[in-house]
């Protein structure tokens, strides 16, 4: 069979150091669009080379020797869950499920892949950039944001009670082209849902269903430590647009995102709030960084001095 090989960094392989909170927990590998039936693809998670084949009757992921001879059925099986369109995998034993995302069983949201991108940062630091709304004028000018609509409105920041999850409620901005279907300006209600060390979940207002909302989700893979394979997902509420359209929305913005975190430093996200200003940071950033600290997830971060693990 034909393989595929996916170009990425060459880091250096540490799960078996690999925080429990990281290790036990699933991880997205690829799209299932992403891995053609019958031509395994080559990738790695964590640095650790990992090997995906979809047949007619499923998709199986390996762990795999790092060599190019590698082929299916050989290594150590992993497990497997597909959902969302994705394939989700764990080099460890996770002992729940994946998170829920309740609007995808809704019958007249548009569900879909919008894009993967590679992007040489860390994945926290891609999930912090998903998580602010400052730089909407600045970064995604005629879009989410445009001056002088410059200020972040207070909101609401908790933990779930289990610990398992961040939540902004409240979130307000103005943006003049929220999505493909609005026809105008206006001030969007977001809540964003950080489920997942490494994924988050944004809710925004829509433009055709004011008691509705429109669903992005950003689901990222670490590479290694400072390199991150980062897929959008949607579920929106649009019935006048192509599938290719309103990916291509998702696409372009994530595409002015990209040299932004990528001239970032450092690339690993810092957990003490001494080595880098609260500038950058607001609220919702900073309840994100406490709570991988809190975690115990110290995988794409740089965390306080003695800090366990």
């Amino acid at each position: 069979m034909t393989q595929i090989t996916v170009g990425e960094s060459q880091g250096t392989p540490r799960s078996s150091g690999l925080e429990p909170s990281v290790l036990h927990e699933w991880h997205v590998l690829n799209a299932m669009e992403e891995i053609p039936v019958g031509r395994p693809l080559r990738t790695r998670l964590f640095g650790v080379p990992v090997l995906a084949v979809q047949t007619p009757d499923g998709v199986s992921v390996w762990r795999t020797a790092d060599t190019a001879s590698s082929r299916a059925g050989e290594g150590d099986p992993l497990p497997v869950r597909v959902r969302y369109g994705y394939v989700w995998t764990s080099l460890g034993s996770p002992a729940h499920e994946l998170f829920e995302l309740p609007e995808c069983d809704e019958p007249d949201r548009r569900l879909g892949h919008a894009g993967t991108f590679a992007v040489h940062t860390s994945a926290p630091r891609v999930v912090e950039n998903f998580l602010d709304m400052a730089h909407f004028p600045f970064v995604h000018g005629g879009y989410l944001g445009v001056e002088p609509h410059t200020e972040v409105q207070d909101y609401d920041v908790a933990v779930s009670a289990d610990r398992r999850e961040v939540i902004a409620r409240r979130c307000r901005f103005f943006q003049p082209m929220a999505s493909l279907v609005a026809k105008e300006g206006f001030e969007v209600e977001y809540v964003y849902r950080v489920p997942h060390p490494y994924c988050a979940v944004l809710y925004k207002s829509s433009a055709l269903y004011p008691e509705r909302k429109d669903l992005i989700a950003l689901v990222t893979r670490p590479v290694d430590e400072e390199h991150t394979s980062a897929s959008l997902f949607q579920a929106m509420l649009d019935d006048q647009h192509s599938d290719v359209a309103i990916r291509q929305f998702q696409q372009l913005i994530f595409a002015q995102d990209k040299p932004i975190l990528e001239n970032q430093r450092p690339r690993r996200l810092p957990l003490d709030p001494r080595q880098e200003t609260s500038v950058r940071a607001d609220r919702m950033s900073a309840a994100y960084r406490r709570w991988l600290l809190e975690s115990g997830v110290r995988y794409g971060t740089l965390a306080p001095a003695g800090s366990l693990p």
